[in-house]
């Protein structure tokens, strides 16, 4: 079934910082990101833009307005370069007729993007501040993040303001979080680079159940 998704649809080819999807915009097509990297942001009353996720290779984005005939609800930006595949309904209906498992998995997907978004609202009126970046922070590193010699990257590069919007808190309260989060041992910044260094206790001070952790400090 793989093989055969991969089959339909256009490959192109694309560059940090093209638009994939325009917020607004209406189109039959979702993507495909085969070899991608990207950020899903809206835009806020204010002028300002919120980050809502990061998707990656192997996701799909853009099926919701596609299947419901609506316009698009947010900005998709690649962040590296990569390949998406365009998929047109033409050719995702007869697709999803003939392999009814892919139709299930496209379901199934939604269906946890879904839970995602609600538990997110629970921890914004559950946690404080300082919990929820931690808890988005080892979400990232556990879902994106690559080894490095001590630690684990985040596997993308982000803005105080977009970490401010993934962790539904104000920028001067992420500052503050993120030098008490140095300050315990967890995390290392740089210039818009973060560094684990203490899985355990970034998911203590979350509040997430423990993992084992296979890096060690060097």
């Amino acid at each position: 079934m793989r093989a055969a998704f991969l089959s339909i649809g256009t490959a192109i080819e694309v560059e940090p910082g093209d638009r994939i999807l325009r917020e607004g915009d209406e189109g039959s097509h979702m993507l495909l990101l085969r070899h991608a990297l990207t950020k899903v942001t809206v835009n806020l009353a204010d002028g300002r833009q919120a980050l809502l996720a990061i998707r990656v290779s192997g996701d799909v984005v853009g099926e919701i307005s596609a299947l419901a005939g609506t316009p698009r609800t947010a900005t998709v930006t690649s962040c590296s370069n990569g390949m998406i595949n365009i998929i047109h309904r033409r050719d995702w209906y007869p697709f999803l007729q003939n392999h009814p498992e892919a139709a299930l998995a496209l379901a199934g997907t939604t269906a946890a993007r879904f839970r995602w978004a609600n538990q997110r609202r629970v921890e914004f009126a559950s946690y404080p501040a300082k919990v929820r970046l931690a808890r988005v922070l080892a979400e990232l590193s556990a879902a994106h993040g690559e080894p490095v010699p001590g630690g684990r990257t985040l596997g993308v590069t982000l803005t105080q303001t977009e970490l401010a919007t993934l962790s539904g808190a104000a920028e001067p309260t992420v500052e503050k979080a993120l030098r008490e989060l140095r300050q315990a041992g967890a995390l290392e910044t740089g210039y818009r680079q973060i560094t684990i260094r203490d899985l355990a206790a970034l998911r203590q001070i979350g509040r997430l159940p423990n993992v084992r952790q296979e890096w060690r400090r060097e």
